[in-house]
């Protein structure tokens, strides 16, 4: 089949299951793995160059709602009647479905439920974890710095915080993506501060723009060290690297409790 994904998770979650060779076309956007970074580029997720799609005759497109303003995309393809399936994953079980879904689109259902079944156990194998820890910390996620954005309760970072043994500190705000301020969070007083600011690489984060905010320099997680700067890839997109995300958090919170944990082979391999 000739493949094409117009969003960096559905490219990410196609190497998950063995179908990269079988891409054509990717947005500007997907940069792993590194194969994908040679294969002719669409334009940017939310402003692909659908004559130029259509060029490359796909038997099928991978389109994605996880990010808002791909609708237009979507109508596009409709419009065009170019073959296409329309993934809007939300959660960590979401991403579960997805991994079956477009294995049989494509397919390959058997290796895909495979994959999945080795997924799903892997996060059940991290809860198990998590429910032995001591002490749970609280976890500041800041996607976006000024104005503030954090995940609330309807994301997966709220679950990916609690299979590595901590709580995501705006758990308690019914959304997916929270607009708040420095002051709240200053007041929340949070146990780690993980800066994974959506589209820009860890070595771009600059974490002296968090500690110039007011009182934020006398918050006990900066004083102790607890400020860091996550990989984007691993946290922000909705695809099976999540779990990568989930196994590099755990094993910092809580070492005693994930050092001998082992990624699943796929996942090594992908």
């Amino acid at each position: 089949m000739k493949l094409i994904s117009i969003c960096p998770s559905n490219t990410e979650l196609l190497a998950y299951l063995g179908l990269i060779d079988q891409l054509v076309a990717v947005d500007d956007f997907s940069d792993w793995p590194a194969s994908v970074t040679t294969l002719p580029r669409l334009g940017p997720d939310l402003s692909i160059d659908m004559d130029k799609l259509e060029m490359y005759e796909p038997d099928l497109v991978l389109a994605s709602l996880s990010v808002p303003g791909m609708e237009k995309n979507i109508k596009e393809l409709e419009k065009r009647k170019i073959p296409h399936i329309v993934l809007d994953p939300q959660s960590l079980d979401d991403i579960a479905e997805n991994l079956l879904i477009v294995g049989q689109a494509c397919g390959i259902e058997e290796q895909a439920l495979r994959i999945k079944t080795e997924y799903l156990s892997f996060i059940a194998d991290m809860k198990r974890r998590a429910a032995t820890v001591e002490t749970t910390p609280s976890l500041y996620w800041e996607w976006w710095p000024k104005p503030v954005f954090t995940p609330g309760r309807i994301n997966w970072l709220t679950e990916i915080s609690s299979i590595a043994g901590g709580l995501n500190e705006f758990r308690d705000v019914e959304l997916a993506s929270v607009q708040t301020d420095w002051e709240d969070v200053l007041k929340r007083n949070p146990d780690y501060i993980l800066l994974a600011w959506v589209g820009v690489r860890a070595d771009k984060v600059k974490t002296e723009v968090v500690l110039k905010r007011p009182g934020w320099k006398e918050l006990a997680a900066v004083k102790d060290g607890r400020l860091a700067k996550m990989e984007e890839e691993l946290y922000c997109r909705p695809s099976p690297r999540l779990l990568e995300g989930a196994f590099k958090l755990g094993n910092m919170i809580h070492p005693e409790i994930y050092t001998d944990l082992k990624l699943p082979d796929w996942i090594t391999n992908a």
